[in-house]
């Protein structure tokens, strides 16, 4: 929507069509309507594509594990609560730090997903944590360390509804990307924008950070038996498709391809950068997955020599 000469994002499907001839030429109409986002040439749209895609993924990536748990039991064995408190932790900034320094609506709507997964994750963990009862007066300080982040969030997040300014935006027919741009001077962070990335960085090192309880946990173990290797598998998925969608994008008119990628970055950090992480975690998967079919195969050939 343009307002006093600024273009601001627009909540989800509100976004006036009349407007898009002004503000986004030969822009996609559903995408303008639907995401609140304009998407101009193929580069957009593959973008768009892309983080319809890793929406999707994310999505189905917590179902196997929640059917894993259900099935073995064991969840609050198998995963680290450090994992969940700090996935938690980073996805809580992420969103609130998406309202702030105004990113892509597809990110915004992504981080509302990733902390409502979290939480049915979570209370999935505590469930099972009370009903094995192990540990329960830990539960209870794991449970006021979950409501000590999500206070922190509803403190710092801008209501979803709430108007974000951009950039100043120059009408154009061809947008493209302007390497090494001096516009990018021009493309500087506003206060807002500034907390905005503050807290999308410490989001980064949360998701960063997350990964390491659970790759202990598995070595501990020597086992990932109650892990769902297609949460991971997923995730992997997602976090690429997110980065990527991110990447693709074209930037604002007047800002330039270094000042976009440096607004984005801890974004891109923390979804790239876990990629690393959780294909490490794949290893772990194959490794301790080969040792176990070993040493069955090892049990079932001594097993009658045994009996006889």
């Amino acid at each position: 929507m343009l307002k006093d000469g600024v273009l601001t994002n627009v909540p989800f499907g509100w976004a006036a069509g009349g407007n898009l001839t002004i503000l986004c030429p030969n822009g996609s109409k559903w995408v303008w309507e639907g995401l609140g986002e304009c998407a101009q040439d193929a580069r957009d749209m593959a973008s768009v594509y892309l983080g319809l895609l890793s929406i999707l993924c994310f999505m189905m990536s917590s179902l196997p594990q929640y059917y894993s748990s259900c099935k073995t039991g064991n969840m609050d064995s198998a995963l680290s609560i450090w994992f969940l408190l700090l996935w938690l932790g980073g996805d809580s900034c992420n969103l609130v730090g998406s309202f702030l320094a105004d990113q892509l609506p597809l990110q915004t709507y992504t981080a509302v997903y990733y902390v409502l997964a979290d939480l049915l994750m979570l209370a999935m963990y505590l469930y099972y944590k009370m009903k094995n009862r192990m540990g329960e007066r830990r539960s209870v300080l794991y449970a006021v360390g979950v409501a000590f982040v999500l206070g922190f969030a509803a403190n710092f997040a801008d209501p979803p509804g709430r108007v974000a300014t951009r950039h100043e935006a120059v009408p154009s027919a061809s947008r493209g990307r302007a390497l090494l741009s001096t516009a990018d001077v021009a493309a500087s962070f506003t206060p807002k924008e500034i907390i905005g990335f503050s807290i999308g960085s410490i989001s980064s090192v949360l998701y960063l950070f997350s990964r390491l309880p659970q790759i202990r946990t598995n070595f501990k173990r020597k086992s990932t038996k109650g892990v769902s290797f297609f949460l991971f598998a997923l995730v992997i998925l997602g976090n690429m498709m997110y980065g990527l969608s991110v990447l693709l994008k074209n930037p604002d008119q007047g800002q330039g391809e270094n000042s976009y990628v440096i607004h984005h970055l801890p974004w891109l950090v923390g979804s790239l950068g876990t990629l690393v992480l959780d294909l490490f975690i794949t290893i772990q998967f194959i490794s301790y997955r080969k040792a176990a079919d070993g040493l069955n195969a090892s049990i079932s050939e001594t097993a009658p020599l045994v009996g006889s």
